[in-house]
């Protein structure tokens, strides 16, 4: 089955174009509205005063080519279906729309269909009178011994410096020879995991083993030159880097780092970050990305292009553009730090015996611990099964530091500190963390003169204006606001039975307005109590026991 989004695939690429147009934030694109079968994305603002470049190939590699269309870049971009080049016509009306007296630069990648079809295009526009130049980017050094590279993405380069030439009244022969120039010193080199998914057709399955790399693939999903037996950042950024030193020698370069289409941006930043100490690191004067700049649709890899620098290099690499996918080159730079005093939260205790509480804590902690199954059991029913192992590895710290005679349990306010502190620690998930800010609030309130019974309602508030649950929405407040409340007001027997009446009412609750249970359909929730809920109720018992 297809992993593509679309309506109708015959009309996916002038859909797309329409919605590359619509967006441009310049607002400075056009669609030449000449036939539905030839599209050209040009600049709504040229005027044919100077030489215009034009560009183009398959869709799918996106930004690339409409997306270099704008002030300092390309005049126009041909668009051709999925991976296939434009027509012959295509090309044509392109030139033809946009070509004065300057002439015009085709920018094409070293693939047949694209050489012939461009070609044939320009010497057509000859007959018009029209004056036509046309450069091959051929940047992929995935194989050394091709006697035609292809064109991958250091074509966005070319494009760039080309158009900054053209942008500054160069003659066509100037802006071709600078073109030229930049395609003999940009090499790029790319890698990826799985390959792309066409729009239509059936994923493609299995031809990169897990756990391995292509080293080399084409752009449209071609197979690679060799396999590489790792994902390891660093170990693949050596590996694309040694070529590709190789071919600059320690010469100042520009690097271009682009997503293939399917890598997510935090392993992009990461793989910046590899390049950044790799071999190069000591002559990359611009990083360029990391961002998708000639794509493979949703191609899982990636590609590093190297520009060997000069004075023109780097003014027109430097320079602003209005285009929608070029990105603005950043000076390299090692990362900068600024040096912090760290804030250290820890708390002062000293150790007491209260043999009352340590009795009350004991027995807390011992209920926790033999409720795990049971606990995930319920929980199983409703939620991720954790819960009570949850509890339990807090419970099991708890009694551990009362065992080893480390709780201040001749301070309260100390006591529910320092159980709050423990607890955000060993406790997973967000119930650790609510249950801190239970004991922590509470512990607070009464190192500030408040009583016990209300400084646990205290707690209770925290705990509830910083998670967002409330009575009704089963969790363990339907249990604990009501023994709290009994407690402060009646005292221990009522509040055991007021937990264990609000925990019972759990299991009629047909809906979670809080955790795990809040995506539950209410047919799994009937009749299952909430195993928090549970929890406090036990333990209120077992307390008062």
């Amino acid at each position: 089955m297809s992993r593509f989004f679309f309506n109708d695939r015959k009309q996916l690429v002038n859909d797309a174009i329409e919605g590359l147009v619509i967006s441009a934030p310049h607002g400075n694109l056009v669609r030449l509205d000449i036939d539905p079968a030839i599209r050209i994305v040009a600049r709504a603002d040229w005027d044919k005063s100077r030489v215009a470049v034009i560009s183009g190939g398959g869709s799918g590699h996106e930004p690339a080519h409409a997306g270099f269309v704008g002030k300092g870049m390309l005049t126009a971009a041909v668009c051709g279906d999925v991976f296939a080049s434009p027509s012959v016509d295509a090309v044509l009306n392109a030139i033809v729309a946009v070509t004065g007296d300057r002439g015009c630069l085709l920018i094409v990648k070293n693939y047949t269909g694209d050489r012939l079809n461009f070609g044939l295009a320009a010497e057509k526009a000859k007959r018009y009178g029209l004056k036509v130049e046309m450069v091959i980017v051929a940047d992929d050094i995935a194989l050394p011994d091709n006697k035609q590279p292809r064109g991958i993405a250091g074509t966005a380069l070319v494009h760039k410096i080309a158009g900054h030439a053209a942008e500054h009244g160069k003659s066509l022969s100037e802006v071709r020879d600078i073109a030229q120039q930049a395609c003999d010193n940009v090499f790029s080199l790319g890698l990826a995991m799985d390959t792309c998914n066409l729009p239509g057709g059936d994923s493609e399955e299995g031809r990169i083993q897990h756990g391995k790399v292509e080293l080399g693939l084409g752009i449209h999903g071609e197979p690679g030159a060799t396999t590489v037996d790792t994902h390891n950042s660093k170990t693949l950024i050596d590996t694309l880097v040694k070529p590709l030193k190789a071919a600059v020698g320690n010469d100042r370069v520009a690097v271009l780092i682009n997503n293939l289409g399917g890598v997510s941006a935090l392993e992009m930043a990461l793989l910046t970050k590899e390049l950044a100490h790799s071999a190069f690191k000591a002559q990359i004067a611009y990083l360029i990305g990391p961002a998708p700049l000639v794509s493979s649709l949703d191609m899982k890899g990636f590609s590093l292009s190297v520009l060997r620098l000069n004075d023109t290099f780097e003014q027109a690499i430097c320079a602003d553009v209005q285009t929608v996918g070029w990105q603005k080159p950043v000076p390299f730079a090692p990362m900068k730090t600024q040096p912090h005093s760290a804030v250290y939260d820890g708390l002062e205790i000293e150790p007491s015996d209260n043999p009352q509480v340590k009795a009350l804590v004991n027995t807390a902690v011992n209920t926790l611990i033999d409720l795990e199954n049971r606990l995930n059991a319920l929980d199983a029913k409703v939620g991720d099964g954790d819960t009570g192992s949850t509890f339990a590895e807090g419970a099991r710290e708890i009694k551990r530091l009362l065992e080893q005679n480390a709780l201040p349990l001749n301070n309260t306010s100390q006591l529910l500190q320092l159980v709050g502190e423990r607890l955000a620690t060993v406790m997973g998930g967000s119930s650790g963390v609510l249950m801190s800010i239970f004991f922590t609030a509470a512990g607070q309130a009464v190192h500030n003169g408040t009583p016990l019974p209300e400084a646990l309602l205290l707690g209770l508030k925290q705990m509830k204006h910083y998670g967002g649950a409330d009575l009704g929405d089963r969790t363990l407040i339907d249990a604990l606001q009501p023994a709290l409340e009994a407690l402060r007001d009646s005292g221990l027997d009522a509040a055991v039975a007021a937990a264990k009446s609000g925990a019972a009412s759990t299991a009629s609750m047909q809906k979670a307005g809080a955790g795990r249970s809040s995506y539950v359909n209410s047919e799994n929730l009937d009749g299952v109590t909430d195993p928090g809920a549970v929890a406090i109720a036990e333990v209120f018992a077992a307390i008062s026991r």
